[in-house]
């Protein structure tokens, strides 16, 4: 569209040029102002790729965030919340203050969407989460980054997806290995033990009456002797009080010789979300982790 509108404004330039006998110079002046500021639009929006394509629903895009001049840089992969249900990659509590703090230090960001309730239940969306990721496994080189350093993250229900895959990335073939997984405020670690106690009602519409679906979708469940290296941050605010499931799904971890290590932060759930990427002792923790898994930042 840019493109349109400077060439018609070359266009009428020129008419004006032959119909009213206007100064030349002047004219050229104002063409190549244009040409100035569609180049700066256009090298504003160079670093990033939009709705990416990595399945065949409309859905199954992602947004790509890139550094200048990425060589061999490290990944984000970013999953949105939302309860199963609603949500999307280009929430800028999902984006703006992460991208603006990792692509500066040479990281590419990537931002995923997935089908959602009632199109596609929780482990359909778990498996679109993988596609996703193997997917970027793939292709980072292009983008100019680095296969081996790349970090899963989520938050909310986007978190208890990658928990999901990273407690069990055997299930999902499709799949090589990355660092490690940071997850965001899940209160669905242990989905039996939600569901059988006192529960807000979208758990109800997410996970239905079936034990055996719970089991299946429930990180606790499925932690298995292969499982990622996982950070697991949870608020100390949230009445629903996540970070007991948190711990609980910490020491099975350790039972099983698995590194999971838990961040208890005095933040609201949707601050755990909203305030990563800003300078606090929240963010440098997460860094940390990050930095410890071996990638630069």
């Amino acid at each position: 569209m840019r493109s349109k509108r400077f060439g018609l404004g070359v266009a009428i330039a020129a008419m004006m040029i032959g119909s009213l006998n206007l100064d030349a110079g002047m004219i050229r002046d104002m063409i190549q102002k244009r040409a100035e500021a569609h180049t700066t639009t256009s090298s504003q929006t160079s670093n990033t790729m939009m709705d990416v394509t990595y399945g065949s629903d409309k859905k199954q895009r992602m947004d790509v965030y890139l550094p200048a001049n990425p060589q061999n840089a490290p990944v984000i992969v970013m999953v949105h919340g939302g309860a199963w249900k609603i949500g999307d990659k280009r929430s800028n509590n999902v984006v703006d203050n992460k991208k603006a703090r990792w692509n500066p230090k040479g990281i590419i960001f990537v931002s995923v969407n997935y089908r959602l309730l009632p199109d596609a239940d929780p482990l359909k969306q778990a498996d679109d989460v993988a596609a996703a990721l193997a997917y970027v496994q793939s292709h980072v080189v292009q983008w100019g980054g680095d296969s081996q350093k790349i970090v899963l993250m989520g938050h909310s229900a986007g978190a208890h997806l990658v928990d999901l895959i990273s407690s069990d990335p055997a299930r999902y073939p499709n799949l090589k290995p990355w660092l490690g997984t940071v997850s965001l405020d899940s209160a669905a670690m242990d989905i039996p033990k939600v569901m059988s106690t006192k529960h807000y009602d979208f758990y109800d519409e997410a996970f239905g009456t079936d034990p055996a679906y719970w089991a299946d979708a429930s990180p606790y469940q499925r932690l298995s002797s292969n499982a990622v290296p996982m950070l697991l941050v949870c608020s100390t605010e949230r009445p629903d009080k996540p970070c007991a499931q948190t711990e609980a799904f910490v020491q099975k971890a350790k039972s099983l010789n698995l590194r999971a290590e838990m961040t208890p932060q005095a933040l609201k759930h949707k601050e755990i979300n909203d305030e990563l990427g800003l300078e606090s002792n929240y963010t440098k923790a997460v860094e940390e982790f990050m930095r410890s898994l071996g990638m630069a930042i």
